[in-house]
């Protein structure tokens, strides 16, 4: 077993109580430091604490050592690998530093894929996790990070994938759309905090074709287009923390059934590549965390 320390620190030029608080919120909603959504958030089973349980995408840990305002350590779960941990530490009246330590023990395997992928990962986001604390204390950043290309690649590799549901309740446009309907699907993601929660922001999922949008209600936008053979409707739906792509098709003889019989295995993996695709461009694109809790503070 080989242990890996990796250290990271930040000299913020802000009183460490204030820094201390925005920590002291990591995990809660909202998280004004934690990099979402461009990274999966940090969520946890309870109020962040002693044996709160929870982590980030599929890194899992615990609270094992929390000091308001000054420390806080995590776990790694399962079984006592190693820890990593936050500390403010204040230098005067007006300034503070916040340090990130982790220590974890590898065997070969899991050194190897901290040294290809999950080093670079880390580092990054440790990194943005800074640059959100500096700019939600003092409002700017010095010296930002920049994702390299791997991490930039490995970001997209590892961003989460839709989930097949039925299609919801909710989305009545697209249920009410034709009388009789020969396909239906949907697929769905979660809505990360800081994303667009208006549907028009999300029109775009069908990029590369100009469908004319045939409604919009109650956080509903269809969109879609007849012909001789079939008609369809895509319906983008945002509702109870979820964005999804439903689909609805009628058919309208028998050489409209011919041809979505072809076009219906071919379907799924175009709406889940729109889906993912559009998804991330969007959390991408939203502001920070340290840009959203600056607009929250000056409100």
């Amino acid at each position: 077993m080989r242990t890996v320390r990796d250290v990271h620190a930040r000299t913020i030029a802000a009183p460490a109580e204030t820094v201390g608080a925005l920590m002291d919120r990591l995990g809660g909603d909202p998280d004004p430091v934690f990099p979402v959504p461009a990274w999966s958030p940090m969520r946890f089973d309870r109020p962040l604490g002693v044996g709160a349980d929870g982590g980030h995408a599929f890194i899992r840990y615990r609270v094992s050592a929390y000091e308001p305002g000054r420390r806080i350590r995590f776990d790694f779960t399962p079984g006592p690998s190693g820890f990593h941990e936050v500390t403010v530490l204040p230098l005067g009246p007006d300034g503070c530093r916040v340090e990130h330590v982790l220590e974890n023990q590898h065997g070969l395997a899991q050194g190897l894929l901290w040294h290809i992928a999950i080093g670079a990962v880390h580092r990054t986001v440790v990194e943005e996790l800074l640059d959100n604390i500096e700019r939600a204390a003092t409002g700017r950043v010095r010296h930002p990070v920049r994702r390299t290309p791997r991490v930039r690649l490995l970001n997209r590799l590892l961003w989460d994938r839709p989930k097949a549901v039925p299609l919801p309740a909710e989305a009545r446009l697209a249920r009410s759309a034709f009388p009789r309907t020969d396909f239906e699907d949907a697929w769905q993601m979660e809505l990360l905090p800081g994303m667009p929660a208006d549907p028009a922001a999300w029109e775009g999922v069908l990029r590369g074709a100009s469908f004319p949008v045939m409604g919009r209600a109650d956080g509903e936008v269809l969109l879609g287009q007849d012909a001789r053979h079939l008609d369809f409707r895509a319906s983008i739906l945002i509702a109870n923390g979820q964005v999804t792509l439903g689909t609805v098709v009628r058919t309208h003889h028998l050489a409209g059934r011919l041809y979505f019989a072809l076009v219906r295995h071919v379907h799924p993996f175009m709406a889940c590549l729109m889906l993912r695709r559009t998804h991330r461009r969007l959390a991408l694109a939203a502001p920070s965390a340290g840009e959203r809790e600056r607009a929250r503070a000056q409100a």
